[in-house]
This record gives structure tokens, sequence and C-alpha cells, in this order.
């Protein structure tokens, strides 16, 4: 561990495991029931209370050990509290990371959450508890699931590789036309096409070995800050799709099994650049 680090990275991972577990319960108990949904961005962008419950359970038992911290967290941000990364330790929390696929059931559906420290994750966690699933990371530590060791794929060619891909919640027409461009690219050169639903969970697998290749612009850094940590840790890599340094307020993100398939890949992709975080 960074010994100049200003907190203790391993308690810090103790506690998100704790209230990670917790808060999954919850998600858990409520993912076949009725819902009480609104929308957010748009007829496709929903926030159910469970979101909020839960962001609310993981940021008031981070502050009860940690009161000078800071957080951004999906549903916070979305009701206009706004943080910007510095040196302060700052929590990047995505409560119910694929809230389509938990209003729907389906169960990919993921608890994110990193440690960000002078603009760099630090920590990540991402945790699916309807599937018992937990991936952890720590900076210079390697990545797990479930407390065992896990590793990206050897793939470094598009051709021997399975792609994870999704069209967001934008749908105007730039956007929509840059993204059937890019899937329809990556579908003709590579094994195949999955979309989980859910960033995170996109990112484990990447980080697990069962996924090669995840490319998305237009999410946001709640979505992806534990994935990038946990897939550096794994092994992977982690670039702007654009082929340049990663940023993690930059919404945009592509996460390989190495530099070779990143740097095949992000020529030939068509860019968006969306607003930062």
């Amino acid at each position: 561990m960074n010994s100049n680090c200003p907190v203790n990275l391993h308690a810090c991972m103790d506690l998100i495991t704790k209230l990670s577990r917790q808060a999954g319960k919850l998600i858990k108990s409520r993912i076949d029931q009725e819902k009480s949904i609104e929308t957010k961005a748009n007829r496709i962008d929903f926030v159910t209370e469970t979101d909020l419950e839960v962001e609310k359970m993981l940021i008031e038992g981070i502050k009860n050990t940690y009161p000078s911290h800071k957080f951004i967290g999906e549903e916070s941000f979305a009701a206009g509290t706004r943080e910007k990364l510095s040196s302060t330790p700052t929590w990047v929390i995505d409560p119910v990371d694929g809230t389509t696929n938990f209003v729907h059931g389906y169960p990919n559906v993921c608890i994110s959450i990193g440690l960000v420290i002078d603009c760099e994750v630090q920590l990540g966690v991402i945790f699916n508890p309807i599937l018992d699933m937990f991936f952890r990371a720590i900076k210079g530590e390697g990545a797990y699931l479930n407390d065992e060791p896990i590793r990206v794929s050897d793939s470094k060619c598009l051709s021997d590789s399975l792609v994870s891909v999704e069209y967001g919640s934008l749908r105007t027409d730039e956007f929509t036309g840059i993204v059937n461009h890019n899937i329809s690219y990556l579908a003709k050169h590579a094994h195949g096409i999955r979309s989980g639903g859910s960033a995170a969970w996109n990112l484990a697998m990447v980080a697990k070995g069962a996924s090669d290749l995840y490319v998305e612009m237009g999410i946001h850094a709640w979505d992806i800050a534990a994935g990038d940590i946990i897939v550096r840790e794994a092994g992977g890599v982690v670039i702007d799709p654009a082929g340049c340094h990663f940023e993690l307020m930059n919404r945009r993100i592509l996460a390989a099994s190495s530099q070779e398939l990143a740097n095949e890949i992000s020529p030939k992709l068509k860019q968006y650049f969306p607003e930062h975080d």
C-alpha cells in the first residue's frame, strides 16, 4: 500500500465491504418487488427509491468514519450537489448501477464505489448482490472476485475478442449514429458483442477475463471509478476511447485486456465528447 496515502486503504476497504453487503441485502430484497420509478434526464433514465436509499446508506456510513471526506454520488449529483476532484479523499458512488436492469428484474445490478485521492482512484468495489459477486481492488495489490485473484484475458486483437458495449440513455440522432457505427464495426470484426446493461458490470467482466473489451462514451464518473482501478489491478488497460490518457470526469472509457487491443480499436471509433462531470 502507498505509504504516502492520507488514509488507511485497508480500513477503507473493510468499511465499504461491510456497507456494500448491507446495501446489497436491500437491493436483493427489492429486485422482484413493485418499484416506485421516476425519470431523470429522459424517459429511459430512471431512479428508484432504492437508488436513493442505498446512496444515503453508503454516504452516511462512510461519513460516520471519515467526516472530512467528499462524495460524488449519482443521485446527489442529479439533485444538484457538485464536487470537483482534488487532493481531498473523494468517494465516487453509484448505488445501483444498472437501474434499468433493476427495474425489470434483470440480475446485472451492481453497487459501485471508488475512492479517489489526488485525482487518482486508489481502491474500488463492484458488488452484484443478486449473483453474490464481489469484485475489489486496492492500488498495487491486485484485483479479486470473492477473495480469489482475477486476471484479464490474454486477447491482443479484436478478432479474438468478446466485446461489451451499451447504447446508453442518450437518444439524440447524433449520438445514436455514433454508437451504431461503433457497434457495427465491433460486431463485424469481434467474436461477439454483449450488453450487460451496467458499466460497472462490463468493467468487472473485463477484469475477470470474461470479456476482452468495453467501450462507452457518455457515461459518468460514478459508473466507472471502481471499474477503472479493478481493471488496472487485474492487468488490463484503461484509456480514453480516442487513444489518449483516461480522465475519470470526462465521461469516456475504453477498457481492454491489452494495450495492443486498445490500440487497434481506438482509431476505428467515431468519437463523442460529452460535457464533463
